[in-house]
């Protein structure tokens, strides 16, 4: 910013030296003259109006630096503008002065249009900084913090200053209405200047408050040294126009010099203790003049009434803001902070309630609901769009089940719905319904993404153990996965033997794969018209050491939810590459010249797949093009994005043959009739 102002804007530091030196000319020729004339009369009125039209001109220089933020450019634009009104009324002053011969405490017309014009222009620049908070609640203290120090303010400047001044002027029209204007200007500065301490921070340069502050002060220390000069031509504002303007030209050269382009800082606050200070002070202004037996105790006393009751004000918007704050710290301990729903804590409670109510007849059912392959939707297309799929599943769930049941997260993709009162029939049609809202297509994030779950059922009534109902619901939960998923299965006995049982077969598949347990066994393709072999298709089979043969159908799946599904896959597909290779060696073109092997979605979507199948061909020898990957129809349908990856296929020369096409429901690898020949659309 240094140099991009600089270049923009070069002449500040000439401008401060212009400035300063008219300051310091015209405190040498105030201080010469002011026991006497001893200097030309326009010698001391001649730096008024010139130092004001320098300070001008490096305003302007400000208000136009294009690396300034919006609202700093405006008020240095707007003071600039108050510096424009200075320049009128110091002319008209120095005219009146020098060319006619005026006594200098005597303002005209033009001159007092000037000076006040500046005042109201320069007060109005501070109040358009914004204020940064972050509640209404700030907004609302900080206004009642600012109105019971300006009503302080208020008591001490009627006794010790407005009312002296009437009381001494006399009471006319014209003293009550220039002694209110001089308070109503008093408080407005005031205000100003408190604005200006909490907005300044984030729009003005570090120093710049400071210098204006000290123009500020400086004016007006000056302006009270007026009753000590008896001279008609001699007068306070020769010297204290040129002091402000060149502190207000300091003010411009700082904020120029300054990095402009940080973002504003949040607003602050008065300090908490003002406005307790400011009851503090009025309250023993009162009870002096209480002593006194003054006339103003009244007044100031009305007044104290009234900062006690904004301060009780001020605490109760202290009291709200907290309670909220309890509430949503209290909401935040019993609910997910992505969908909103209850978590497992306020679940736990829930269904505790449920199983506890007073008729051991009540109906309560569980239901556990876990989203099937939303890790590959993390994996593929990021966490954010994973989310976002959250959100609108909890959404889904909530809109399918009744007003009073529970939707909870427990975590991850799992979801759990209380069902109380409510009998098994109802139950399980309420997780059919669950299951046909989760059906629609989710957009998340500009994906269009099929949600696919797996919900388990678990049927009791109050008196029921909720950790036992829940144990129940997640065994359910993982035999509708053994199913297949995107289904509901209610608990049942002998269920969890059932999925004691896939775990260890899951266990023993994983040494099975490494430990040659696996083998393949070749489907022939014919030709219809002329009976001749086309090709093989491979299907894998298992021997298990103590179950005998372990039919697909049973293991398929097993591999399928455990992620196993993707080694097995690269083994099945590298030996079936290696035992056509050797057909062909040994058999020449008798060998079959198609070689079918099924694939999962699971594999597809896998980021390594298709270089582990280019590695294979290249490894054992297969042309590309002699290879035939079988996916599924419901395979195709649950890709999404990974369909990609069957285009990277086919450009290698692979071709792709949709399977069992129009039936759902069987494994992709279980042995098709041996009578039947295989026919698939290309």
């Amino acid at each position: 910013m240094n140099g991009e102002a600089t270049a923009r804007y070069p002449g500040t530091r000439a401008l401060v030296g212009v400035s300063g030196t008219l300051a310091v000319l015209a405190v040498t020729v105030f201080a010469v003259n002011v026991a006497g004339v001893r200097t030309p009369v326009p010698l001391l009125w001649a730096a008024m109006p010139l130092s004001a039209i320098v300070a001008l001109i490096s305003l302007v220089g400000v208000a136009r630096t294009a690396a300034l933020p919006p609202a700093t450019r405006r008020f240095w634009r707007h003071l600039a503008v108050g510096t424009g009104l200075v320049v009128l009324g110091a002319s008209a002053h120095a005219y009146d002065g020098a060319v006619r011969g005026l006594p200098a405490v005597l303002v005209s017309e033009v001159a007092a249009l000037g000076y006040a014009g500046s005042v109201v222009i320069n007060l109005w620049a501070m109040a358009r900084l914004p204020l940064r908070f972050g509640s209404r609640g700030e907004i609302l203290r900080a206004g009642l913090d600012a109105l019971t120090v300006l009503l302080a303010a208020v008591a001490f400047s009627w006794h010790y200053v407005t009312r002296p001044i009437m009381e001494s002027a006399g009471f006319t029209t014209t003293v009550i209405v220039a002694a209110g204007f001089t308070m109503a200007l008093n408080l407005l500065s005031l205000f100003a200047v408190g604005k200006v301490a909490l907005a300044g921070r984030g729009h003005l340069a570090r120093g710049v408050l400071p210098m204006l502050t000290l123009a500020l002060v400086a004016g007006t220390v000056i302006a009270a040294g007026q009753r000590f000069i008896d001279r008609p031509g001699i007068g306070v504002a020769q010297i204290a126009i040129p002091i402000v303007m060149l502190c207000t030209v300091l003010a411009a050269r700082i904020q120029v010099r300054a990095a402009a382009g940080r973002r504003a800082a949040a607003g602050r606050r008065l300090p908490s203790w003002l406005p307790y200070l400011a009851i503090a002070a009025v309250d023993l202004l009162l009870l002096a003049l209480i002593a006194k037996g003054h006339n103003d105790a009244l007044a100031i006393g009305g007044v104290a009434v009234v900062l006690t009751g904004l301060v009780v004000a001020r605490q109760q918007t202290v009291f709200r803001e907290n309670a909220g704050l309890v509430a949503r710290l209290d909401h935040g301990a019993t609910h997910d902070t992505l969908t909103g729903l209850p978590n497992r804590a306020l679940f736990i409670e829930r269904l505790d309630a449920a199983l506890a109510a007073d008729d051991s007849d009540t109906p309560v059912s569980v239901a556990l609901i876990d989203l099937d392959d939303f890790k590959t939707v993390n994996d593929t297309l990021g966490h954010g769009v994973g989310d976002a799929l959250l959100v609108a599943v909890a959404a889904r769930l909530n809109s399918a089940v009744r007003a009073g049941d529970t939707v909870a997260r427990l975590g991850g993709d799992e979801f759990v719905v209380v069902l109380a009162d409510i009998d098994a029939e109802a139950a399980d049609a309420a997780a059919h319904r669950m299951i046909a809202a989760l059906a629609e297509p989710v957009v998340a994030e500009g994906h269009e993404l099929l949600v696919r779950a797996s919900i388990g059922l678990a049927n009791g009534h109050s008196g029921h153990d909720a950790a036992d109902l829940l144990r129940r619901a997640d065994i359910a939960m993982y035999a509708a996965k053994h199913d297949g998923g995107s289904g509901v299965q209610c608990y049942s006995d002998g269920m969890a033997v059932s999925i004691a049982d896939t775990a260890a077969l899951g266990a023993q598949l994983q040494h099975a794969i490494s430990d040659g347990q696996l083998f393949l066994q070749y489907q022939p393709i014919v030709a219809l018209d002329t009976g001749r072999l086309r090709g093989v298709e491979a299907l894998v089979r298992w021997a298990h050491p103590e179950r005998g043969i372990v039919p697909p159908v049973e293991f398929i799946p097993v591999a399928e939810r455990t992620g196993l599904i993707v080694p097995l896959g690269d083994w099945v597909l590298r030996e079936a590459c290696g035992q056509l290779a050797a057909w062909r060696d040994e058999h020449g073109d008798r060998a079959p010249r198609v070689l079918n092997v099924n694939v999962s979605a699971r594999q597809l979507r896998d980021a390594g797949f298709v270089d582990r199948v280019a590695a294979i061909l290249n490894e054992t020898g297969v042309p590309a093009h002699r290879l035939t990957l079988e996916i599924t129809e419901s395979t195709a349908v649950a890709l999404g994005e990974a369909v990609t990856r069957l285009d990277d296929l086919r450009r290698m020369g692979i071709r792709i043959a949709l399977d069992d096409f129009g039936r759902t429901g069987r494994s992709p690898r279980a042995p098709t009739p041996a009578a039947a020949t295989p026919c698939r659309p290309r």
